[in-house]
């Protein structure tokens, strides 16, 4: 192979690794205030005490204000119904998604979740904020969502956050009961979440 060509391969290899070919954010240059945290139980912080939920330990870890709105048992419908009061009417400069778990459990079909989400999403950044899309699956749990959550962020300009459980749920150290972390398991959700917004909430 010539050698130019090859240099010039491994360029645009070490470009991709490095994120500098990755998508485009929608509303990367909001002027929203808040990051709020949308989801159901595990951004509530089932099975903790408060202030053991990862938006809490988030709120440690950058200085712009961080809101918890996330409710126990929520599916995407429910969360379509709370949208406006408890996401769109907060000033969000970034607003981090989870949701599928309880979609999941009530045998919603993952058609109608990913269409919430892509509703969700679009009235979001309709609003001037960013979104953060969060995927929950880990080892065998909700992995027929990971790809589906994959191409939903990359269509919407959304930033994509995997398996921020991995190695959580499978840990009995790090969570609560069969499907929730404990305080060291939000602790570390809250960290893996942060690193895959810290470039966007400079």
């Amino acid at each position: 192979m010539d050698r130019n060509k090859l240099q010039l391969g491994l360029i645009i290899v070490s470009f991709i690794l490095s994120g500098c070919l990755s998508q485009e954010i929608r509303n990367r240059n909001s002027q929203g205030q808040n990051i709020i945290c949308f989801g159901d139980s595990v951004t509530f912080g089932y099975g903790v005490a408060p202030g053991d939920d990862y938006p809490a330990y988030l709120q440690k870890l950058t200085p712009r204000p961080v809101i918890n709105a996330g409710v126990d048992g929520d599916t995407t419908f429910l969360a379509l119904e709370r949208l406006q009061n408890d996401v769109l009417d907060k000033d969000p400069r970034l607003v981090i998604v989870e949701f599928c778990g309880n979609d999941f459990i009530k045998k919603i079909p993952k058609e109608d979740t990913l269409k919430n989400l892509s509703i969700i999403i679009d009235r979001i950044q309709d609003k001037g904020a960013m979104v953060a899309l969060v995927d929950i699956s880990s080892g065998m749990f909700f992995q027929e969502y990971r790809n589906a959550f994959r191409k939903l962020a990359h269509e919407k300009g959304a930033i994509f956050i995997p398996v921020v459980l991995s190695k959580i749920i499978t840990n009995p150290a790090m969570k609560s009961d069969f499907l929730h972390p404990n305080a060291r398991g939000y602790k570390l959700v809250a960290k893996r979440i942060y690193q895959g917004i810290l470039q966007y909430i400079k």
